[in-house]
């Protein structure tokens, strides 16, 4: 069990956002072990290919098959700034030796011990500049391309649960975000099988929504500069929405081509119209809407023979939430 008090004051700067490095790090988890995520499914051909990287690789071995995660890779995103992610890899570049040999080391048994690749890495004081720099290689190869849709998601769930807040209070909010989690009044209780008891006192308190960690808990909490619950976006209600945007993985919801042609969907539109608009074939228009459509991103009508597309709500959201990026 985690037990963590909390004083008024680190209530008081309780504050919710968006951590891309959470995001990222959960996907490559995912990436390396193999696995599909059960609501996005296959993390794809491109999330596989940048496992070939050597510092991509490199930060694949510390994530355990148990969702041990060293907190070193997943900062606490800044306060009121647009470049997180590059905030954040600064940090990890900057993370001293013998913090990552700690980390790294942490709750690992002896039948699942550190390589040698990572440890040499970690005692030479390599390892944070090399998993900065493979963060960043996997977050183009796999993840940006649909940033864009899993950050309005992410924001979604913000805003409802900030009118949460507004309404009920920092308590029940807590109590909402994971069955494993709890608050006592005065501490947050985190279920697992390990005893920690700390404190935070004035201290910075992040609640980051995570789409891509659905459906765990991650919590960091030891370090009180540091930090961060990470909960799962499709409990409490926004689980449905989530699996709208199910698709073989982040990368197929939107990329440059499929944000074209959301642009030009704000009226009824048939695939013939589109590829005149936007010069792509026919044949790839189809098949760009077919993924917008399992996306959740448009409706579809038929007027006589003809099949026409537009964008619903969600696409409207995505397209906004994209001009300001």
């Amino acid at each position: 069990m985690i037990v963590v008090d909390v004083d008024s004051a680190s209530l008081a700067r309780l504050r919710l956002t968006p951590s891309p490095a959470q995001e990222l790090v959960s996907w490559l988890r995912l990436t390396a072990s193999r696995r599909r995520h059960p609501l996005y499914g296959d993390p794809g051909a491109a999330a596989r290919s940048a496992l070939f990287d050597r510092d991509v690789a490199l930060t694949a071995k510390v994530l355990t098959t148990d969702g041990y995660v060293p907190d070193l890779l997943t900062p606490k995103p800044p306060e009121g700034n647009t470049r997180t992610l590059d905030d954040q890899l600064a940090v990890v570049a900057e993370t001293p030796a013998e913090e990552v040999v700690w980390q790294c080391n942490a709750h690992r048994s002896r039948a699942n011990r550190l390589s040698a690749k990572v440890r040499s890495a970690a005692e030479s004081g390599e390892f944070g500049r090399r998993a900065a720099r493979g963060m960043r290689v996997f977050w183009t190869s796999a993840v940006a391309d649909g940033w864009t849709a899993l950050r309005a998601t992410l924001e979604a769930d913000i805003d409802r649960r900030s009118r949460e807040l507004a309404r009920t209070g920092c308590g029940h909010l807590l109590n909402t975000l994971h069955p494993r989690l709890r608050w006592r009044g005065d501490s947050i209780e985190v279920s697992k099988p390990y005893e920690v008891h700390t404190r935070l006192s004035d201290a910075d308190l992040v609640l980051a929504p995570s789409a891509l960690g659905w459906p765990s808990l991650a919590v960091q909490l030891i370090n009180p500069a540091d930090s961060v619950i990470s909960y799962p976006v499709g409990q409490a209600g926004g689980r449905a929405e989530a699996r709208t945007t199910g698709g073989s993985g982040v990368r197929e919801l939107v990329g440059p081509s499929r944000a074209r042609l959301l642009r030009h969907l704000a009226d009824p539109c048939s695939t013939s119209e589109l590829s005149a608009r936007t010069g792509l074939a026919p044949a790839t228009v189809s098949h760009h809407l077919s993924v917008l459509l399992r996306s959740g991103l448009l409706v579809r009508q038929r007027n006589g023979r003809t099949v026409l597309y537009r964008r619903n709500e969600r696409g409207d959201t995505l397209v906004a939430q994209g001009s300001t990026a």
